[in-house]
């Protein structure tokens, strides 16, 4: 099987080690890629929007199954014109991605599938937005105003905050430029991913995973694009998990069928765990950013026959999904400055290192690795527990060395020590 890689993300990365321990995938390749994956696939510089050079690229090299890892080229419906030229892609159409790209969409898709979600106000006019900041966050008792950028915003488009000079500054930038912002009602709760392969109405479940969205240690600073995961969730019962998949999954994905916009390929759902049971803070239509890492460096289940079946239509026959034992962590490391503009062009000393994903890196024509994004690298360890998982991540992070860099020293801490309890 020869697959082609789309996306430059630690998450392809990921991805592409994955594809290579199937021993029917004989060739890979990457477009754009990065540092990394440079050793793993064939590199090709293309643009990823571009439905028209991807499916070139794609028939160029004879290929037989196009993955496509960022939610931009999905959205703008590269996947369509993929499978119209008569290849097998992993990845949803244009207009069932937009369960990510348009909460309001998603709003609507739960409602209709009577699937537990933050109550939410879309706001459009900035006449309107005062007497919406009212209706939510501490003005209606709620702890915090949760102020989202309705469309695509790479993870960083969410404030939470109780201040409401905040809250109505992010909604005022983001009206501003043109954006639409969803007001939500706060969920309490540790939050979970689950991700699920989804071929139709054919639901099939991976291992649920954490991440964390804040910069810093204990969830301070901003949000970002993600700064580390585990995976599993020693917290979470199966029994929840199965309710997740029965009562939410599920109608969403049979909902998305009845709509005429079947979902083909990764939806994950991002929940908070509330007192009174799960309930859906986002919806992506691909792999998510950190907890790929994490998940797939736990997966024994051929990957490349696993997502060919996913995009061909044939998931409810591939069978029990097959995992190892033990626990992932991913721990980011970013540049200076990350979520703000990153520092770039620095040499990273380490990068090379078993364990060690890339992301924002390039190289250099005298071969050293260097710097050229915020989230620069993932750094995977695995263990019998997540203390074990843990120690083996930060002991790989301990020789990496990029000037200004920053990390989380925290990720998986609180499930490791027994911290996270259910309502």
């Amino acid at each position: 099987m020869r697959v082609l890689v789309i996306g430059s993300g630690a998450r392809e990365h990921a991805l592409l080690l994955g594809l290579r321990k199937d021993p029917e995938v004989d060739f890979l390749a990457v477009a754009p890629g990065n540092a990394g994956t440079s050793a793993v696939a064939e590199q090709h510089d293309v643009d990823v929007t571009s439905a028209e050079a991807v499916t070139a690229l794609a028939r160029k090299l004879a290929i037989d199954l196009v993955v496509i890892g960022p939610e931009v080229p999905l959205v703008l419906g590269v996947a369509d014109a993929v499978r119209a030229a008569g290849i097998a892609c992993f990845g949803p159409s244009k207009e069932a991605a937009r369960i990510e790209g348009s909460k309001a969409f998603a709003k609507d898709v739960m409602a209709v599938a009577d699937v537990r979600t933050a109550g939410s106000e879309t706001v459009d006019n900035p006449g309107h937005l005062d007497a919406a900041l009212d209706r939510f966050g501490p003005a209606a008792g709620q702890p915090a105003w949760v102020v989202k950028d309705d469309g695509l915003a790479a993870g960083k488009g969410v404030v939470v905050t109780a201040d409401r000079e905040v809250a109505r500054a992010h909604a005022a930038s983001l009206l501003d430029s043109g954006h639409p912002v969803l007001l939500e009602s706060f969920l309490d709760g540790p939050e979970v991913s689950l991700f699920c392969l989804v071929d139709g109405a054919t639901v099939v479940p991976l291992l649920p995973a954490q991440d964390f969205k804040r910069v810093a240690d204990f969830d301070a600073g901003p949000n970002t694009g993600g700064m580390g995961a585990y995976s599993p969730t020693p917290w979470l019962p199966d029994e929840v998990s199965a309710a997740i998949i029965s009562g939410v999954v599920e109608p969403v994905a049979a909902e998305l069928v009845r709509r005429g916009c079947s979902f083909s390929g990764l939806l994950y759902a991002g929940l908070a765990i509330t007192a009174n049971g799960p309930a859906v803070v986002e919806f992506n239509c691909r792999f998510g950013d950190p907890e790929t890492q994490a998940v797939l460096a736990l997966l024994e289940s051929p990957l490349g026959r696993l997502l060919h079946a996913t995009a061909t239509g044939t998931l409810a026959e591939f069978g029990p999904l097959q995992w190892q034992d033990g626990f992932a962590v991913t721990v980011v490391v970013a540049a200076e400055n990350y979520p703000g503009r990153p520092r770039v062009g620095d040499v990273i000393i380490g990068a090379e290192a078993d364990g060690v994903l890339h992301a924002g890196t390039t190289r250099r024509d005298d071969g050293a690795v260097v710097s050229s994004g915020g989230r620069v690298l993932s750094v995977v360890g695995t263990g019998a527990d997540l203390v074990a998982a843990r120690e083996a991540a930060y002991q790989t992070l301990s020789s990496i060395r990029l000037p200004g860099s920053h990390f989380r020293t925290d990720i998986g801490l609180a499930a490791a020590e027994g911290r996270i309890t259910l309502a």
